[in-house]
Order: structure tokens, then C-alpha cells, then sequence
């Protein structure tokens, strides 16, 4: 499967939620809030220990696409595919994970910062790639300026990006979709607050939506 397969995934979905969950136990229930605000995928992050039984119990909830983030390596690839990922996202650039991506036929979106980082990521096949770290590479100025010379590369920007930024980046013709973490951050699973984890994603998805986006783009 080619990154293009990253599209098929996410079914049209354009918010996706980037996870740091340190207890699995919150795992069931953080899935549940997800969902029932509308997400349609997730990325878990490999940041924790325990973050293939995080993604694994997601997984198993069944409504939501679930992808493994932050992955460095190849053996990181094995255990994400073996627990379910439905895609892999890396924070930079690395051959071993995107060859063990292909490997394992799971949709793969490598991070890249500059255009030389782009180009390699093209020469490997990948066409959909993660902008990261969004803002501070300079925020969606950077990113129209980055993929104007690439108008066949679709961006999936992560990386101090808001519910404030969201619809500005969501409205350019070359972003796939978005990745962040304000809508389950560590405080509010810390809290078992479901219910905010919730309406933070209802509010998220319904900024998303095509009419949204007709309404807020000057």
C-alpha cells in the first residue's frame, strides 16, 4: 500500500486527535469520548511505554481509524502494525521505517521541516507528509510556501496547532488533514474528563466540515 492509501484511511476525516496516554486504562473510555464527538481516526503516540496497549485497546473499539505517531524505527513499525495501526506517522524523515511500512503494507507519513527533507520523501514514494512542527516552523505561511513548488504533496500539519489555526489550515487546497493534541491532552485524561475530551472533538469535527470552512475563509 502507497501513502495515498493515508486518504482511504481517514475517510474524509480532516481533524485528527495526536495522543499521549500514559495510563492504558484510559484507553476504553478515551475511545468512547472520541468517538462519540465525532473522530473518526486517532494517533496514538509512542512516546509511553505502554503505548502499544493504548492503541491496540483503541483499536478494538472499532469506530475509530487508529494510526501510531512518533515512530523512530522499524521494530516501533512491527509492534504499531502488530497492535492494530491502521497507518504510521513519524516525526522526521527515516528509510528503515518508511521501508518497513511498505513492508507491511500499512499507509506511512513521514515528518519533514525543509524542502531537502520533502525531496527525499518523494524519492522514497511518499506524497503525503506531516508538516512538524507546524507553528513553529512558521505556521501556515511556511506551509504555502513549502508546498508551492510540490503541488502534487499533500500535507498533514501537526505541532502547536489550535482550534484558533485549525480552519485557516484546513481551508488550504494542499493539507489532507490536521493532527492535534488540545482535544485530549494529559491534564484532561489526568482528570477523567470525558465529557470536556468530548465536546473539545465535537467542536473540533464540526469546525472541519466543508460549510465550516465556506463560512470562515474570507
Amino acid at each position: 500500500m502507497t501513502d495515498t492509501g493515508l486518504a482511504a484511511v481517514l475517510a474524509g476525516a480532516r481533524v485528527m486527535p495526536v495522543l499521549t496516554v500514559p495510563d492504558p486504562a484510559t484507553a476504553g473510555p478515551l475511545a468512547e469520548a472520541l468517538a462519540a464527538g465525532g473522530a473518526r481516526c486517532a494517533e496514538v503516540t509512542f512516546r509511553t511505554p505502554d503505548a502499544a496497549h493504548v492503541l491496540k485497546t483503541m483499536a478494538a473499539h472499532g469506530g475509530l481509524a487508529v494510526g501510531a505517531g512518533t515512530v523512530l524505527t522499524a521494530g516501533q513499525v512491527e509492534r504499531a502494525v502488530a497492535a492494530g495501526a491502521r497507518f504510521v506517522v513519524s516525526p522526521g524523515y527515516d528509510e528503515d521505517v518508511v521501508a518497513a511500512c511498505r513492508e507491511l503494507g500499512v499507509p506511512v507519513v513521514p515528518g519533514i521541516a525543509t524542502p531537502t527533507e520533502l525531496m527525499r520523501a518523494l524519492r522514497a514514494g511518499s506524497t503525503t507528509v506531516k508538516l512538524f512542527p507546524a507553528e513553529a516552523l512558521g505556521g501556515l505561511p511556511a506551509l504555502r510556501a513549502l508546498a508551492a513548488p510540490f503541488p502534487g504533496v499533500r500535507f498533514v500539519p501537526t505541532g502547536g496547532i489550535g482550534p484558533g489555526q485549525l480552519t485557516g489550515y484546513l481551508a488550504e487546497p494542499a493539507v489532507l488533514a490536521i493532527g492535534g493534541s488540545w482535544m485530549a491532552t494529559p491534564a484532561l485524561l489526568e482528570d477523567g474528563d470525558y465529557t470536556g475530551i468530548r465536546r473539545l472533538t465535537a467542536e473540533a469535527v464540526d469546525s472541519s466540515t466543508p460549510e465550516a470552512l465556506e463560512v470562515s475563509t474570507p
